[in-house]
């Protein structure tokens, strides 16, 4: 920063000492010299230190200042007969500080008190020593430049306060939308946070239900045919594995870790490796695809279709029974993508999904929701339980 915007800096952060002193320094020149001389002048000292040291005071109580200002200029009309006081020049300072910092009916009272006084300064000092048959031009004129002086104090003090009154209002702008990004940073956390917590209950409620399923199986089926067991073993333990991987992407999100969220996020292209995850977990699976996509689904819907394939083969793996079958369809239609999931299973049983919280139903639906897309789950007629979910081409 240069020396001259340091020392402007420092000024408005400490106005009030420099105006105290300013008035301290204005009172040893113009009202203490008054004491020096022979006898003594106490009126005129004092009458000087008032207008003198109320300029300490111009910033911060402007109001207050001038009507001290104002009656040590008044007292001097009757107490000094002879001259005015070199002091006097400091009521064009109030007249700037009256326009620049006081409130609008203060300014506009001392611009006016100021024309007045400046008027009567001419009637009481100057018209005397004026002949006679040049007193009304010579008069005219003194009146007119002290009274220009006087505006032009004001208008520089008004001028001033403009340019306080706009930068305020910047700052306060620069304050609300700061506010403002602030909220919407706290929003977008707490948007990401309910992200994360549904694919937390994606993935683990996967996956325990993937877990369990194997580990029921093996422990019934092991002691017939015990080479089954560590076929068992291995899907639980991919499934562990690909659960673990997928949890700690997710916590080096919220750790703030940008090497852990480098990891791809499912597609429908990875469709294909979930079923072979539940097929090894004992459930019967077909897979179809018809129609032609008019153009790319963006990822984060592509997203929200694997995990409503993934939440719904889950809830079929927890909920439908023993030998239960599922078919997943996707159809690609000139609207969007038509996604279907039925089941041979309870039915009407399954419809208390997630353990009868719904929260497996409820996140399907929020996460199509974000893509204007709609859920339709409901036990299905003659049996088994149906999920039909719809994502719309995003429309540029």
């Amino acid at each position: 920063m240069l020396v001259h915007r340091r020392l402007y800096a420092w000024l408005q952060a400490n106005s009030g000492k420099v105006n105290f002193w300013q008035a301290i320094a204005a009172t040893l020149i113009f009202a203490v010299p008054f004491l020096l001389t022979r006898g003594g002048q106490y009126v005129e000292f004092v009458l000087s230190a008032a207008i003198c040291m109320s300029l300490g005071w111009r910033r911060s109580r402007p109001v207050a200042a001038a009507a001290v200002q104002a009656a040590a200029c008044v007292l001097q009309l009757f107490l000094v007969p002879v001259t005015g006081l070199p002091a006097d020049i400091f009521v064009l300072v109030t007249v700037y500080s009256l326009a620049a910092f006081a409130p609008r009916w203060a300014s506009i009272a001392g611009l006016a008190l100021a024309v007045v006084g400046g008027a009567l300064f001419l009637l009481r000092y100057i018209f005397p020593d004026i002949a006679g048959a040049s007193i009304s031009v010579i008069a005219f004129i003194d009146l007119v430049a002290i009274e220009a002086v006087v505006l032009v104090a004001w208008t520089f003090g008004d001028l001033t306060r403009t340019r306080r009154l706009a930068v305020q209002a910047l700052e306060d702008r620069a304050h609300r939308l700061e506010v403002e990004h602030q909220q919407e940073r706290e929003l977008a956390a707490a948007d990401e946070r309910s992200h994360i917590a549904r694919e937390m209950h994606d993935i683990v409620a996967h996956s325990l239900s993937v877990i369990i399923t194997q580990a029921d199986g093996a422990r019934y089926a092991s002691a017939a045919d015990p080479d089954i067991a560590p076929k068992t073993l291995g899907v639980i333990a991919e499934t562990g594995r690909s659960s673990l991987r997928e949890m700690r992407r997710l916590l080096g999100v919220l750790r703030g870790d940008e090497a852990a969220s480098t990891r791809p996020l499912p597609s429908l292209a990875d469709v294909e490796e979930l079923l072979g995850t539940v097929k090894r977990s004992g459930l019967e699976a077909a897979f179809s695809v018809t129609g032609t996509p008019r153009r790319p689904l963006p990822p984060g819907a592509e997203l929200t279709a694997y995990r409503v394939i993934q939440e719904s083969l889950t809830n079929v793996l927890k909920h439908a029974g023993p030998d239960a079958s599922a078919k997943i369809a996707l159809q690609w239609t000139s609207a969007g993508l038509e996604l279907g999931v039925n089941d041979n299973g309870l039915g009407a049983a399954s419809a208390l999904h997630d353990d009868g919280a719904g929260q497996g139903i409820k996140g399907m639906a929020e996460r199509l929701s974000l893509y204007d897309g709609t859920l339709t789950a409901a036990p299905a007629v003659g049996g088994g339980f149906r999920v039909k979910a719809f994502i719309p081409y995003t429309e540029a």
